[in-house]
């Protein structure tokens, strides 16, 4: 196997190397990272309201404290 690898890797040009595995890989990779932090923030700006109208729904009366008196 070693003779193999060896061979592949003196015929494979070093800017194939470079621009058809390691660059498409890399922009892939920080497309993801992106493509996540902008989820996050939308989240994380979604959350407070939320929160806040769960809370505001809570101090009526509803089915469940009704039940509970």
């Amino acid at each position: 196997m070693n003779p193999v690898l060896s061979a592949f890797l003196r015929e494979l040009p070093g800017w194939f190397l470079f621009f058809g595995v390691f660059l498409p890989v890399v922009l892939l990779l920080l497309l993801l990272i992106a493509y996540f932090r902008i989820k996050l923030i939308e989240v994380n700006e979604e959350l407070p309201q939320i929160a806040h109208h769960q809370y505001k729904h809570k101090g009526g009366s509803s089915l469940h404290q009704k039940m509970k008196r």
